[in-house]
């Protein structure tokens, strides 16, 4: 039974986001609001608890965090999520940093150029290239690409794109709430819409439309469903049942395994869009997990 901080949560975000991505007007107002109140700059308590570096690749920013004690050979990639209209928060920035206290690992965080100033390529462009420098560099089979929403669909599709140029993959995905079918067409959606709390599809198609105009969003760099499941690695997904997107994420799932892909999906019950970002029972659970299935790959290796 989902906690009672959870209803909490969810009864917020329907009367304080959800108008948000009621309509393609609402989500491009609220986005500009939001951007001109943001930063991609680490909280103090992350800087004061980490090892934070700054570097520029391509013109963006790329945080480089290390706990005091690195104790595994991991180097997680962490590609934050915010409909590609939104800027990392505090919430992403707690995640990475307990991931890399409790892994003892590193994490590279690339702050990612967002729509609508920017369109696909020049966002999807430097990230690319971090990746690739690091999948050259690192043994690949211990970098994970780990990402929620929006940058769980970025680390689908740069897999996708590794694979066809050739290039290393990542031996690990772990992506939360991901988008991975963007064409919205399912019609699953519109009954779990009336429980999400936060997500709208209107608003969703305005996001996407935002960030990839011109481009069909059945093309799997939007839509990395439609691409070659076979390319990724062993994956852990956590979805929950409140967020608009579950129903694609399962059929995703079912496509990956069919395909022949390792992968879990840890749905959960009466959960919203990226709970485990959220201070809430049902969130430590799921960072629980998380740690649990990235130290199975420590010691497989």
């Amino acid at each position: 039974m989902p906690s009672l901080k959870s209803h909490l949560v969810a009864l917020y975000l329907k009367y304080t986001r959800k108008r948000a991505f009621a309509s393609a007007e609402s989500i491009r107002t609220w986005a500009e609001w939001a951007r001109a109140r943001s930063t991609h700059r680490p909280p103090d308590t992350v800087r004061e608890s980490m090892r934070i570096t700054e570097r520029e690749v391509d013109d963006i920013p790329v945080y480089e965090v290390e706990p005091p004690t690195l104790k595994s050979g991991l180097h997680i990639i962490y590609l934050h999520g915010g409909a590609y209209l939104f800027e990392i928060t505090s919430y992403h920035w707690r995640l990475i940093a307990e991931m890399a206290e409790r892994l003892g690992a590193r994490v590279t965080v690339p702050i990612y150029r967002l729509a609508p100033d920017h369109t696909f390529p020049a966002i999807f462009g430097p990230v690319h290239t971090v990746c690739s420098e690091i999948l050259r560099r690192d043994a690949p089979e211990k970098v994970v690409f780990m990402g929620d929403s929006a940058g769980g669909n970025m680390a689908v599709v740069l897999t996708m794109m590794a694979a066809e140029q050739g290039l290393p993959i990542p031996g690990h995905h772990v992506l939360i709430s991901p988008g991975l079918d963007m064409s919205l067409k399912n019609p699953a959606l519109y009954e779990v819409e009336k429980l999400d709390p936060w997500l709208g599809i209107e608003g969703g198609k305005e996001a996407i439309r935002l960030f990839a105009p011109g481009m069909e969003t059945t093309d799997w760099r939007i839509s990395p469903i439609f691409g070659d499941l076979s390319v990724l690695p062993r994956t852990l997904i956590l979805s929950g049942t409140r967020d608009v997107l579950s129903p694609d994420t399962v059929i995703f799932v079912e496509k990956a395994r069919a395909a022949g892909v390792d992968i879990e999906l840890m749905l959960e019950p009466g959960m919203i869009h990226v709970w485990p970002l959220i201070d809430m029972p049902e969130a430590r659970r799921a960072r629980d997990r998380i740690v649990a299935f990235l130290n199975e790959t420590e010691l497989a290796d």
